[in-house]
């Protein structure tokens, strides 16, 4: 799907919200996407999240791991 197609799904699924709520959890959403820069997801992380993650990552890994 190209970006024309895309803004256009877009604005057709908006168009049809009429619940407030959840039109300012999209605004919210996209300008926090929009205004993202890359790695600043990770730098945010503490020490111990960063940890978690990857933890998970290496056992997501580990082709011997069950849950």
């Amino acid at each position: 799907m190209g970006t024309i197609e895309l803004k256009s799904n877009l604005h057709q699924l908006i168009d049809g919200i009429q619940n407030t709520e959840l039109l300012e959890s999209f605004h919210d959403i996209l300008s926090a996407r929009k205004a993202a820069k890359a790695g600043n997801l990770w730098s945010g992380l503490t020490d111990e999240q960063k940890s978690e993650v990857l933890e998970a990552y290496h056992v997501s890994e580990d082709p011997g791991y069950r849950v």
